[in-house]
């Protein structure tokens, strides 16, 4: 399942900035690659019609959406939000930091940084409030996230397991399954995640 960016209105300026952001990229790239709209949908399983939303900025994409399409463009969406270095080293303000994601009750997930595609590296800043869930329907083969729990309880949901995250400890799992990320406890919960998306051969990871 796709979750869509559910912004409030209170970020409405984030939302309007990545928006045009992701717009410009989105095009940029695709011509760069010589490919039209109908080539792009078909490799990357996006809908033509939101892929024509997305470049005219008027799309609410979700980070699936961007993932595939990024993939699809040999980028990756640190590069569709700018906050990838092109430089030997670059900071990223948290002003250029970009949030991806909304929950209905104020949880956020928060793009901080990333390598520039078609291999992803990529650290994101996680809130979610009780009751709030983020369902995400897989990536790439051989991905995988490296999470850390600050404050709250995360249950990190697997297939069939069930992962019960306390504060202070971490997990590394492999996520090119469908997957979920939920609140279950009564207090915020807060996370930073790593996320390697290597699009080359890869070593099968024992975990």
């Amino acid at each position: 399942m796709d979750n869509k960016v559910n912004i409030s209105t209170e970020s409405g300026a984030d939302v309007e900035r990545v928006s045009a952001t992701v717009s410009q990229n989105l095009r940029s790239f695709r011509r760069q690659s010589a490919l039209t709209l109908d080539e792009l949908s078909r490799r990357s399983g996006v809908s033509k019609g939101m892929l024509v939303e997305i470049e005219k900025g008027t799309a609410n994409p979700s980070i699936a959406i961007l993932c595939r399409t990024a993939a699809a463009l040999g980028v990756s969406v640190a590069d569709f939000v700018n906050v990838a270095p092109t430089v030997p080293a670059r900071i990223v303000q948290p002003h250029d930091a970009s949030t991806l994601w909304r929950g209905p009750k104020g949880g956020s997930a928060t793009l901080l940084v990333g390598t520039q595609g078609p291999d992803m590296i990529e650290l994101w800043r996680w809130t979610m409030f009780p009751g709030e869930t983020f369902e995400s329907p897989g990536h790439s083969p051989g991905t995988l996230e490296l999470i850390n729990v600050e404050t709250g309880e995360l249950t990190l949901k697997l297939a069939d397991t069930d992962l019960v995250i306390q504060p202070g400890s971490s997990v590394l799992a492999r996520t090119e399954d469908r997957h979920a990320y939920l609140n279950c406890g009564t207090e915020r919960l807060r996370f930073i995640m790593a996320v390697a998306e290597l699009q080359r051969t890869r070593l099968r990871v024992e975990l």
